[in-house]
């Protein structure tokens, strides 16, 4: 940073750049003008200038007329400042040659056979040669200002642009990076997550066929099956993640979870829980079903690490155009001397998914020292 940069900004008022103020404010030293020098003018004269002048509040809109409104007073009176004024505005609101040089030949014309034409008009002398070069400046000059400020007007627009093409490709490239990323620890969470989840698959097998006692044959098995079928899930959402569909361009998702799958995952969770399942009749969108299944899921599994021998109270019911799930343990009789680690992040992404479908999610231990997480989904986003 420069000794520059570190000095305050000295900005204008903002009554200085009101765009009434920047309309009106040429009217006015036009006005100005035209008083000053109609001391001993005609009435026809002072109306002419008067016409000049106030002709400019319609300067931008209609460049060229208003130029042409202000000759006739610049012609009869000797202003300037509004003839001026209406060179600039033409040279800035249509820069094109074919109309700014007509434009400025004309002004220069009419200040140069001023009424009334002298008799020695043409007389190639010191005092007409002046009196050319100052008509030839009054028109070059207001015509090279407003061309350039119509110039750095289009620069100003083309640097904005192009910060935001900038802007742009460097949040691209971010998101690119971020891919990259997203693709690199996808894969690395598959190895290792797959890698332990497989471990544990063999471990329960190897149970199930060696253990005599059937429960634990039986527990062995939903061990098992619920080991496959994390790996299956694992390999989707890496798949996802990588953007590739789990390796291959075209491979469909796995079906994704809905109500109809709930019994089924109530009953695998291994708590002693009861459910009323009363999605109504109609159908619910597949984002809809899908967070509710993933409420449920998040907050069984809350209730196996935390609080494994509590009783479960799980209900999804209609509500209008809404879908109500609620999922509430009861104080548990005994608190689990070791937990399973949890980062906190389900409930927090569980709330996420149900604000983007236009819902709510709220999550807390209740009276009684439970916990309860209860879910509002709306059939469709309001």
């Amino acid at each position: 940073m420069t000794a520059a940069d570190q000095l305050p900004s000295r900005r204008l008022p903002a009554w200085c750049t009101a765009p009434w103020l920047m309309l009106l404010l040429p009217v006015l030293y036009s006005l100005l003008d035209a008083a000053l020098v109609a001391r001993e003018a005609s009435w026809w004269q002072v109306a002419l200038s008067t016409l000049a002048a106030v002709a400019l509040l319609w300067r931008r809109r209609f460049p060229v007329t208003v130029l042409l409104l202000t000759m006739p007073g610049s012609w009869v009176d000797e202003i300037w400042l509004a003839p001026i004024t209406a060179v600039y505005t033409v040279a800035a609101e249509r820069p094109s040659p074919r109309i700014v040089v007509p434009c400025g030949v004309l002004f220069t014309v009419v200040e140069f056979f001023h009424w009334p034409l002298p008799v020695d008009l043409l007389d190639l002398s010191r005092a007409t040669a002046l009196d050319a070069i100052q008509a030839v400046m009054l028109a070059a000059g207001p015509a090279a200002t407003g061309l350039l400020a119509r110039t750095r007007r289009e620069l100003a627009a083309r640097l904005d642009e192009l910060t935001r093409g900038q802007e742009r490709e460097s949040r691209l490239l971010a998101e690119r990076v971020l891919i990259s990323e997203r693709g690199r620890l996808a894969r690395e969470m598959h190895d290792v997550v797959s890698h332990q989840v497989s471990l544990i698959s063999i471990q329960a097998g190897a149970l199930q066929v060696s253990s005599a006692d059937p429960a634990a044959v039986t527990t062995a098995r939903t061990i098992r099956e619920l080991a496959v079928r994390t790996l299956e899930e694992l390999r989707q959402m890496v798949g996802v993640l990588r953007g590739t569909g789990g390796g291959l361009p075209d491979a469909p998702l796995a079906p994704q979870p809905r109500l109809a799958d709930l019994p089924r995952l109530i009953e695998e969770s291994g708590l002693a829980a009861d459910a009323e399942l009363h999605p109504g009749d109609r159908p619910w969108p597949e984002a809809v079903e899908r967070a509710a299944y993933r409420t449920v899921q998040e907050a069984l599994t809350n209730i196996t690490k935390y609080a494994p021998d509590a009783a479960v109270h799980v209900r999804v019911r209609a509500k209008g155009r809404r879908l109500r799930v609620e999922v509430r343990n009861e104080a548990p009789p005994v608190h689990p001397t070791e937990t399973l680690p949890g980062g906190g992040h389900g409930l927090v992404g569980l709330r996420e998914r149900a604000q983007l479908l236009g819902g709510t999610l709220t999550a807390g231990p209740t009276q009684d020292g439970g916990f309860e997480v209860r879910a509002d989904l709306p059939a469709t986003r309001s």
